[in-house]
């Protein structure tokens, strides 16, 4: 499970540590976070979750907040910084031997990116619940991409999950929230 530490993440990780319980297909669950090289982020309460609900988990530091904030200055960053941390994530993936990666994207992220296709891109596009990206043999899945933003806040706080706030600085700035807005 890709942990970004945000509400969709943690919730994916805690719906999918319940699901292994019952699950008739067996598999294992690891936790990993990408360190974009940003501070202050602080990972230890998301480490003590792992550790509680015996999930075992890797934080990979990196260089991305560097490459896209201090070498290329980017003024809208979010689509490269996403293809870069997807790409942190297939390479951790493979280290870890994982054959999965589980994104944590709702309902809402997959509105916000059609509406950011047809506006940017000129195109009708969103993202697949799953997808097999032969170059790197993982599949991508989004296991919670029909629940709501709203019911995955209400989960999070119900359940006391340790929401780790962005350090990026374009956070709450963005195309994506321009679209949060229109829908």
């Amino acid at each position: 499970v890709g942990v970004s530490g945000g509400k969709d993440s943690l919730a994916l990780l805690y719906a999918l540590h319940l699901y292994r319980r019952f699950s008739p297909a067996k598999f294992t669950l690891i936790a990993a976070t990408l360190h974009l090289g940003r501070e202050p982020f602080d990972t230890d309460a998301v480490k003590r979750l792992c550790e509680e609900i015996d999930v075992p988990y890797t934080v990979k530091m990196t260089q991305i907040s560097q490459v896209i904030f201090g070498e290329r200055k980017e003024t809208n960053p979010c689509a490269l910084c996403a293809k870069m941390r997807r790409g942190a994530l297939i390479d951790l993936c493979k280290e870890l031997g994982a054959n999965k990666l589980a994104l944590g994207h709702p309902r809402d992220d997959a509105e916000e990116t059609l509406l950011l296709s047809m506006r940017y891109e000129g195109r009708i596009h969103t993202f697949h619940p799953m997808t097999f990206l032969s170059r790197s043999g993982i599949t991508q899945i989004r296991p919670m991409v029909y629940a709501s933003e709203k019911h995955i806040i209400h989960l999070v706080k119900k359940l006391g999950l340790p929401v780790v706030p962005s350090p990026c600085p374009a956070n709450g700035e963005t195309k994506r929230e321009e679209m949060t807005e229109i829908l």
